[in-house]
């Protein structure tokens, strides 16, 4: 498969057409990004890496950093963490309070709001510096000590986040919220704003794809990876999961910084960046590369 002339054909073709999506404005500080940026990267199981565009440019992660959280939460916890938030997809907003309510408190799945922010409170109560803890986390998957927090875009986060603190101090009132509400939110806004670049994405999703092996260690077991892998695919896009599994079809993580983590177990990972996002939240250029790259070579999980 020459990986390399199918992300050329793909840049190609979507770069000169009409970009329909729009800054994540409602975040301040992510509205200074050049809005027509846009790099793929894509590297095989086996150890090929394959790249066009801005795809070694590091931007704002912001979602795909719950992948992150939750892994690590789930390895020290396993089964016990579903007491607190659920597996199923939300068909709501990511920050919609109303379900939240209607559900007493309990998230519907992990990679919504309230869902990253039990997590992040989770996280709170076992590890002894959560954001340095979990920064270190990642850098050990990219392979790179040098990614870290923009410290701009969490002040942003934070100046900005009134529906995130109506979410956690909703879950705190039904007992689902165990520490500091304000400490919970400096660790999920800082965790958000960490930057990486495409080609350091795919590295750091590679475990997903590898059985949740990373360089000859288990970073999760077979069946902590599979669920992980069966999440993304369910929940992983916000309230628009179905349209990426039938236009895709593959595990993934968007956040609203433009980035697309996805995954095909057993072969490879891709990243996408493009920082116009559609009406739900997900890249509009970054949705419609994966589209093209698993049509192209006839490789998605169905």
């Amino acid at each position: 498969m020459d990986y390399q002339k199918i992300l050329f054909d793909i840049y190609s073709e979507l770069k000169g057409t009409d970009n329909k999506g729009k800054v994540a404005s409602y975040i301040p500080e992510l509205a200074n990004i050049n809005a027509d940026k846009f790099g793929i990267h894509l590297l095989t199981i086996d150890g090929g890496s394959y790249g066009i565009g801005d795809f070694n440019e590091r931007f704002s992660i912001q979602s795909i950093a719950k992948v992150f959280s939750l892994s690590l939460a789930y390895k020290i916890y396993d089964k016990k963490l579903w007491g607190r938030v659920g597996v199923e997809p939300s068909g709501n907003p990511f920050n919609s309070l109303v379900q939240l309510e209607y559900e007493s408190g309990v998230p519907r799945n992990p990679f919504i709001n309230s869902g990253a922010l039990v997590i992040c409170d989770i996280l709170t109560d076992t590890l002894k510096n959560p954001k340095i803890d979990v920064l270190n986390f990642i850098r050990k998957l990219a392979g790179n000590e040098s990614i870290n927090f923009n410290y701009k875009v969490a002040e942003s986060e934070k100046k900005s986040g009134y529906r995130n603190a109506a979410l956690i101090n909703l879950m705190k009132s039904y007992g689902n919220i165990k520490n500091d509400v304000d400490e919970v939110l400096d660790f999920y806004y800082h965790l958000c704003s960490v930057e990486m670049s495409c080609n350091e994405l795919s590295q750091s999703f590679m475990f997903f794809a590898n059985e949740g092996v990373h360089k000859n260690e288990k970073i999760l077991n077979g069946s902590q990876t599979k669920r992980m892998n069966a999440l993304m695919q369910t929940c992983g896009f916000y309230d628009e999961a179905g349209e990426f599994s039938f236009k895709v079809g593959l595990p993934g993580k968007s956040g609203v910084g433009g980035g697309i983590a996805a995954v095909h177990p057993g072969k490879y990972t891709v990243v996408s960046w493009s920082p116009k996002l559609n009406r739900k939240g997900n890249s509009y250029l970054g949705m419609k590369a994966l589209e093209v790259l698993t049509t192209k070579t006839k490789l998605s999980i169905f």
